[in-house]
């Protein structure tokens, strides 16, 4: 059986096209692994989960540069400045003014978020998930960061267990991460 010279170079236009389009494929899952995975909710997605405080990659940043002190003084996410910066407890921290940033350093613990800004739903399950700097909560004078809203609610549904699971899961978690 003989081919034409039309059937043949149809047959090596396929098979080109073929290859272009592996090719595309193999180009696009490379971008995506090296994107890393994409959260609802957008640049959260950047904190570290490898560390035993959440802390921005990039910046250094904990809590996004959110001034944690403020969530106790103000009852509200208020951005941190710059010209207050300070560190402590292993990162880069901001706040809005100078005497927000003698407070927290006179007692970090105090108004660092607790289990090192991560969710503490999630920590109550083994895992952990990074709390979003604007989805916070103060319960017994403390700040909890949350991933969802759903855990925030379920923290506010039942605070004592969530907060016995997850102190009970913490020291092993904490293990994990790198200091």
């Amino acid at each position: 059986m003989c081919l034409s010279a039309s059937t043949m170079t149809r047959r090596r236009q396929e098979i080109n096209e073929r290859w272009r389009e592996i090719v595309w494929i193999v180009a696009l899952a490379a971008a995506l692994v090296v994107a890393g995975p994409v959260r609802p909710g957008g640049g959260e997605a950047r904190a570290a989960t490898t560390e035993r405080l959440v802390v921005d990659h990039v910046t250094g940043l904990a809590i996004g540069g959110v001034d944690p002190v403020a969530y106790f003084t103000d009852g509200t996410v208020q951005a941190g400045s710059p010209e207050f910066e300070a560190a402590a407890l292993g990162a880069i921290w901001r706040f809005r003014n100078a005497d927000n940033r003698t407070f927290f350093l006179a007692a970090p613990d105090v108004y660092a978020p607790q289990f090192g800004g991560y969710d503490p739903v999630d920590v109550a399950r083994g895992v952990a998930v990074p709390g979003v700097p604007r989805l916070w909560l103060i319960h017994d004078r403390r700040l909890y960061l949350f991933s969802r809203e759903e855990a925030r609610d379920a923290f506010t549904a039942a605070p004592d267990q969530v907060l016995h699971g997850a102190t009970a899961a913490w020291p092993a978690l904490r293990e994990t991460l790198a200091e």
